[in-house]
């Protein structure tokens, strides 16, 4: 199950991708946004839906994964059509930030999202949040013995007995976490332990998947796959239950969803209403009435009542701006795990 296919989010610098137009959103009033998206489309389309409505702009979404979308980005620099960046996790947003194509949001939209969620330059901010966790089978692996921090996955005794998803972008933001909080000497170590210890697979599905038949006892992943199988068929659940380490362990990780708009945007007042809205009440409520269970991050907004609420997980606090995909990626090159 080992996957040593080089991760997109390598590709730093690497030749313009290929991006694919998936949907078009509104009533055609002339102004079209571009939106380079990598959170998933079905969100992302069930967010906007209302903005569509209540402005008549529409928005044509162009979707890839959160690296290949970044890449593109600092690759067109200037000359990208994109308006705005959406992104699944925060560092291949704070990538762009640093090559300064990130324009400065509207204070009455940074305004709407707590400074947790948001870097200290307000070039971007969050929409969206995922809670990091420890699936676990309890037919295999009692509650009263899973490891105390995800820094003890790194030990012998885990040997052939956790699953991660090493090329995806969820993963290597935990990974990118664990940096900022334990250092990068101590990261390199923690990976090499995992390289020797964790089966590898193509995405947080097919770990949880790989817990639910005991390939494995634990899998590292995000919250929300448990909670949307377990709302849908559990075919991938049945015999998965979640741990969440707290005490801002790394392993409490919360990652954030980001949303920038671009300094080169053609449209850049339709572009800041747009962020708005994602942060502001109606397009948080719209996350919260979605099938998607991830965590809104507005000020007030309240999360699905099935979550276990974001104020309990305990996570560390993260200089969100610091997370740095290009560094992960090639720490986990030299561990072996990409």
């Amino acid at each position: 199950m080992r996957a040593r296919a080089r991760s997109i989010a390598a590709v730093v610098g690497a030749a313009v991708l290929s991006l694919t137009a998936g949907c078009g959103l509104g009533s055609g009033s002339g102004t079209d946004l571009v939106v380079y998206n990598a959170q998933h489309e079905d969100l992302v389309a069930a967010m906007l839906a209302g903005f569509a409505k209540e402005t008549g702009i529409d928005v044509t979404l162009r979707n890839g994964s959160d690296f290949e979308l970044g890449n593109q980005i600092v690759q067109e620099g200037s000359a990208s059509p994109a308006d705005v960046f959406l992104t699944e996790n925060s560092p291949a947003m704070a990538l762009v930030s640093q090559k300064g194509l990130l324009a400065r949001l509207d204070e009455d939209t940074t305004t709407q999202v707590p400074p947790a969620y948001q870097p200290a330059g307000r070039d971007w901010i969050g929409f969206a949040a995922r809670s990091t966790v420890l699936a676990y089978n309890p037919g295999l692996q009692p509650a009263g013995d899973l490891p105390k921090s995800i820094m003890d996955l790194a030990d012998p005794a885990w040997k052939g007995q956790v699953g991660i998803a090493a090329a995806g972008a969820d993963f290597q933001a935990i990974v990118s976490a664990v940096v900022a909080l334990e250092g990068e000497a101590a990261a390199a170590a923690w990976l090499k332990g995992l390289e020797r210890n964790a089966k590898i697979y193509r995405s947080n599905v097919a770990v949880m998947a790989a817990v639910d038949s005991g390939e494995v006892r634990t899998g590292v992943m995000y919250h929300y796959y448990w909670y949307k199988d377990r709302a849908e068929s559990g075919e991938n659940s049945r015999n998965v239950e979640l741990h969440h380490f707290g005490g801002k362990d790394p392993g409490a990780f919360v990652s954030t969803s980001g949303a920038g708009v671009l300094a080169s945007s053609k449209h850049s007042e339709d572009a800041q209403k747009l962020v708005n809205y994602l942060t502001g009440k109606a397009g948080q409520q719209a996350l919260v009435a979605s099938d998607a269970l991830e965590y809104p991050v507005g000020n007030s907004i309240a999360a699905s009542s099935a979550l276990t609420p974001l104020a309990e997980l305990d996570p560390p606090a993260v200089d969100l701006a610091s997370l740095n995909g290009p560094q992960v990626v090639t720490l986990m090159q030299q561990a072996g795990l990409l």
